[in-house]
C-alpha cells in the first residue's frame, strides 16, 4: 500500500504496488467487484481522453452499487487518483501482471472498453483465462480488428471500404499498389495513433517506405489501401446487442489522409447530405449488430464521390468520446457501462438513433507541442502528432472556430503577414485562397514555384532576401503555409521550413482545408465581438 503521508502517521489509502514482499498488504473483500483497465502511460495517439472514459465509467459502477478497482500506471491522469477508485492497483498493463491483480480480486467481470488499444490488445489472453469480459468479447474485437475477417463482414453487408490488402514484400506490394492504382495509404499492422502510416503517391516513394517498413518489422504484413481523399465523418455509437444509440455524427474538417485526432472535428455536421447521414445510421447499425457489439463502437468514414466507405472500426472507446458526450449531453460512457453489464437502451432512458442535433455548433481543435521537440515532422498526415485539443462552441461555424483557434493561441485578427510554400497539388486551391487573403489586407511572401504561380496570375508576392529557411527565422511573419511533397524528411527544405516557424512559435498551416476555414473566419468580421468575451 501507498504510504500518502511519509510515515508521519497511519494513512490507509486502496492504492497499491507489487514487490516480492512476503507481506501482503491487500485486504480482497466479499463484494461484486469490477476492473477497469486503464490505457497506460499518456504518450501521442493514446492520452487523456481514455483517462476521461475510465474515470466516467467508475462513477457509473459506483452509482450501481459496484466495488470498482482500476489497473492503471499513469501517475498523471485522474484515474490513478487514490480516491477515484474503492482500489487502484498502480501495475504495468502487461499480461501477467493484470492476471495476478484479477486472481487476487475475483472480481464479476473486467471491462475493456475505455483503455483504448492497450486495453483492447489483452482481450483474447483474459478470455483464454476464462475471465468475464464485460461487453463485446475477443471473438468480436477479433472480428473487427482482424483485415481478413473484417473485409469478409463488409462484403457480406454490402458495404463499401477502399481497396487494398496486406502484402510481405516490396515487390508484392509494387504489385498491388499498381493494381488498385496510387495514391495509397500504407502503414504496418497493429499501430496505435497511426504510427509508420504514409501516403505515397508512386512507385518510388512505395518501394522507399516498404523497403524500411519490413526491415523494422519482418514478423508483421504492411496493409495497403486506396488513398481517397474524401470527407472524413466519425461517429462514436452505443449498441445493447438489438438497438444502437448515435449520439451525434461528426465531420473533419480536413480531407481525409490526416489522422482524425489531428483534424478539426465538427458537429453537428455542416456539409453532409441527408442521404449519406441515413447512410451512416444504416452502416453503424448493420455493423454493430453483425459484429454483436455490446458496449463502445467507433467508425470511420469517408464520404467520396457521393459514396459512403468505412475505413476503421474500433470495438471501444475513441477519443471523441468526451467531444460528443460535452456537446449533445448524452452520457456515453455511463450509458455504455450499463450495457455492459446487461441493461438495455430502451430501458436506460435513451432512444435509440441520432440524438437531437443541438441549435449551437461545436468544433475540437487539436494542440500540438511540435516546438518543444527538435527536429520533429510538423506536417499534419496519416501519423497523429496533437497533444491535446480545445473546444470551440458558437452559434455559427465561424464564431465556433474563431474561439477554437483562439484557445489554441492562434489569433486570427493578427494574420497580417503570410509566408507560403504549397506543393503542386494544392497549388490552384491556394491561388484562390491568395485572392482573398489579398482582399483582407494581408502581405504575402513566396518562394519557388509558388511564387512563380502566384506572379502568373498577378498576385503581389512580397519580396524574400535571402532563402526561405532564413528569412522564416529572421522576418516578421505572422503565419506559414506549407503543404509537404514529402513529410518527415530532415533533408527537404519544406522540412527546414516548417521546423523553423515552429521553433520561432509562428502558426504552421499545412493542410489548405485548415487555411480555407482560417480565410472563411477572417473574412466574417461579424464573428470579431468574440475578441471582446
Amino acid at each position: 500500500m501507498v504510504d500518502t503521508c511519509a510515515g508521519e502517521f497511519n494513512a490507509e489509502t486502496p492504492y497499491y504496488y507489487s514487490t516480492y514482499e512476503e507481506y501482503d498488504e491487500v485486504v480482497v473483500t466479499d463484494n461484486k467487484k469490477v476492473v477497469v483497465i486503464g490505457s497506460g502511460p499518456i504518450r501521442i495517439g493514446q492520452g487523456i481522453e481514455f483517462d476521461y472514459s475510465s474515470v466516467h465509467c467508475i462513477l457509473a459502477l459506483k452509482r450501481l452499487g459496484f466495488e470498482t478497482i482500476i489497473i492503471n500506471n499513469n501517475p498523471e491522469t485522474v484515474s490513478t487518483d487514490f480516491n477515484i477508485s474503492d482500489k487502484l492497483y498502480f501495475e504495468p498493463l502487461t499480461e501477467e501482471d493484470v492476471l495476478n491483480i484479477i486472481e487476487k480480486e475475483k472480481p464479476y467481470g473486467v471491462i475493456l472498453q475505455f483503455g483504448g488499444q492497450t486495453a483492447i490488445k489483452l482481450a483474447k489472453y483474459i478470455d483464454k483465462k476464462g475471465i468475464k469480459i464485460l461487453g463485446t468479447t475477443s471473438q468480436q474485437i477479433d472480428l473487427a480488428e482482424d483485415r481478413e475477417k473484417f473485409d469478409g463482414l463488409l462484403e457480406g453487408l454490402n458495404i463499401k471500404r477502399p481497396r487494398g490488402r496486406a502484402v510481405w514484400s516490396v515487390e508484392e506490394g509494387v504489385k498491388e499498389a499498381k493494381n488498385i492504382g496510387f495514391p495509397v495509404l500504407v502503414r504496418p499492422s497493429y499501430v496505435l495513433g497511426g504510427q509508420g502510416m504514409e501516403i505515397t503517391r508512386n512507385e518510388k516513394e512505395l518501394k522507399y517506405y516498404l523497403k524500411y517498413a519490413f526491415e523494422r518489422d519482418r514478423k508483421n504484413p504492411v496493409l495497403i489501401d486506396k488513398y481517397l481523399c474524401g470527407r472524413e465523418i466519425e461517429v462514436d455509437a452505443i449498441s445493447d446487442g438489438e438497438d444502437v444509440l448515435i449520439p451525434g455524427i461528426m465531420e473533419h474538417l480536413e480531407s481525409a489522409g490526416i489522422h482524425s485526432g489531428d483534424s478539426i472535428t465538427i458537429y453537428p455536421t455542416q456539409n453532409v447530405s441527408k442521404i449519406i447521414k441515413d447512410k451512416v445510421l444504416e452502416y453503424t447499425k448493420k455493423i454493430a449488430k453483425s459484429i454483436k457489439i455490446w458496449g463502445m463502437l467507433n467508425i470511420q468514414f469517408i464520404e467520396y464521390k457521393d459514396e459512403l466507405y468505412v475505413i476503421e472500426v474500433n470495438p471501444r472507446a475513441s477519443r471523441t468520446v468526451p467531444f460528443i458526450s460535452k456537446v449533445t449531453g448524452v452520457p456515453v460512457v455511463e450509458v455504455a457501462t450499463r450495457v455492459m453489464l446487461g441493461e438495455k437502451l430502451k430501458n436506460i432512458g435513451y432512444g435509440v438513433d441520432v440524438y437531437k442535433e443541438p441549435e449551437i455548433i461545436a468544433v475540437k481543435v487539436p494542440v500540438f507541442s511540435t516546438e518543444k521537440i527538435k527536429n520533429v515532422e510538423v506536417a499534419l498526415g496519416p501519423e497523429m502528432k496533437s497533444t491535446g485539443e480545445v473546444l470551440g462552441i458558437g452559434k455559427s461555424l465561424n464564431e465556433a472556430l474563431l474561439k477554437g483557434f483562439l484557445a489554441k493561441g492562434l489569433n486570427i485578427k493578427k494574420i497580417k503577414s503570410i509566408f507560403a510554400a504549397v506543393n503542386d497539388y494544392d497549388k490552384c486551391e491556394f491561388v484562390k485562397l491568395a485572392k482573398r487573403l489579398k482582399r483582407l489586407g494581408c502581405t504575402i511572401y513566396a518562394t519557388g514555384g509558388t511564387k512563380e504561380v502566384l506572379i502568373k496570375e498577378e498576385i503581389d508576392v512580397g519580396f524574400v532576401e535571402d532563402d526561405a529557411v532564413e528569412f522564416i527565422k529572421k522576418a516578421d511573419i505572422d503565419l506559414v503555409v506549407n503543404t509537404p511533397t514529402k513529410g518527415n524528411d530532415l533533408e527537404r527544405e519544406g522540412f527546414k521550413i516548417r521546423r523553423a516557424a515552429a521553433e520561432r512559435n509562428i502558426k504552421v498551416v499545412t493542410s489548405i482545408d485548415t487555411l480555407r476555414a482560417i480565410v472563411e473566419v477572417m473574412e466574417d468580421k461579424a464573428e470579431y465581438d468574440v475578441y471582446k468575451l
